[in-house]
């Protein structure tokens, strides 16, 4: 198996909405077609990757350093002993003449080449990937299906409270029952309106709601929130502050009692690897969110499992962010506690398979070979157009 060639691009999944740090007006994403020279029914196997939301388009790292490098990789070197294509291979090639530290763009611009690299080895052995992957990182018996929650509740233009739970009534009749929403977009009153309004919703379970900071909060704007939210027993209070002030997250850990999540921009095993050294985090309550696509790809996230099991993690604990198919295999091969989903936002790129069916909150997977992007119609055409 040799790679051929590697197509990059920009997809825009841009929309009015905000978070408690920035809108979505000019979000966009990279995706690339990694084609091999194998041909089935006519056509080479290709696979296909991108990055997940809250991250912009990687390209001219992409063009300059990440794909050039693959290119003069020597093919055999990308190859398990079996003579099958190993991605974790690649990564060497990819970050060659890299200093350590500074993870920010870089991670995303490994990761969408990562991705596409798994879902092209999962192809050629004519596996879904969380088949694929399970048999090769997992115990052979991947989850039939996975835990999803509906990430939602951004702020928009002229949203009222009647309009947020005319959005969670949504996300329930789609067959979830664990919502989230923005919190630190507003003051302290009228986010307490906002949860209230959702919880009507929910029929006062607090449990089933889960609120997003998106790291906005110095410490004191965090106790005072957590103060106020502790009574309503929520699914869990997320990114509370910089996602690097770990001395932050740990005094929020002493202070309240209910679930902490983080980790969604911690974009490697050194970040993440400190998080639970100083940042407080509970493996009997708290969950960890590390994004595999932005984050070096799954090869790195494969590692920091293996970190976080050294510390007495359960990978039950790890719910990824990105709401898209690909953390959807990883969570079901590596028996992970549940995936993020986008039900309504950053479309071609989020959202699952287009017969997906979610009930109670659970959703199972495609048995198409690799990630599957191929069932979701309006995405596909797009990475199609990468290299027709």
């Amino acid at each position: 198996m040799k790679i051929l060639d590697v197509h990059e691009g920009v997809v825009p999944i841009s929309s009015s909405i905000r978070n408690a740090w920035i809108d979505f007006s000019s979000m966009d994403c990279s995706i690339v077609a990694v084609v091999s020279d194998v041909v089935r029914d006519g056509e080479p196997v290709v696979g296909y990757g991108f990055n997940s939301n809250g991250r912009y388009s990687a390209g001219e790292i992409l063009r300059r350093r990440v794909v050039p490098r693959l290119l003069v990789a020597d093919p055999d070197a990308l190859l398990a002993e079996d003579g099958q294509l190993d991605p974790t291979r690649a990564w060497d090639f990819m970050m060659a003449n890299e200093k350590p530290g500074g993870h920010g763009e870089r991670s995303v611009a490994v990761g969408v080449v990562d991705m596409a690299l798994f879902d092209l080895a999962a192809k050629l052995a004519g596996q879904p990937l969380y088949r694929w992957l399970s048999d090769r990182y997992g115990d052979g018996a991947p989850d039939d299906d996975v835990f999803v929650y509906a990430a939602g509740g951004y702020y928009a233009p002229g949203k009222t409270l009647r309009d947020l739970q005319d959005e969670m009534k949504g996300f329930l009749d789609r067959g979830y029952r664990v919502v989230k929403i923005k919190i630190g977009g507003a003051d302290l009153a009228e986010d307490l309106e906002r949860i209230e309004a959702v919880l009507d919703v929910l029929g006062g379970d607090g449990s089933r709601l889960a609120v997003d900071v998106n790291g906005r909060f110095d410490l004191a704007t965090a106790l005072e929130y957590g103060r106020a939210i502790e009574p309503y027993g929520l699914f869990w209070y997320e990114e509370i502050g910089d996602p690097l002030d770990y001395g932050l997250n740990a005094v929020i850990s002493e202070h309240y009692a209910g679930p902490i999540a983080t980790g969604e921009n911690l974009f490697s095993l050194q970040d993440a690897r400190n998080l639970i050294r100083y940042g407080g985090m509970r493996p009997d309550r708290d969950y960890l969110q590390f994004d595999p696509a932005l984050g070096y790809g799954l090869t790195e996230y494969l590692r920091i499992q293996d970190m976080l099991k050294q510390h007495g993690w359960s990978s039950r604990r790890c719910i990824p962010h990105g709401g898209h198919q690909f953390s959807l295999h990883i969570a079901a091969a590596l028996k992970l506690g549940g995936n993020e989903s986008y039900p309504g936002e950053f479309q071609p790129t989020g959202g699952f398979a287009d017969g997906a069916v979610v009930e109670r909150s659970r959703v199972g997977l495609t048995e198409t070979p690799g990630i599957g992007f191929e069932e979701k119609a309006a995405f596909f055409k797009v990475l199609r157009q990468l290299h027709s």
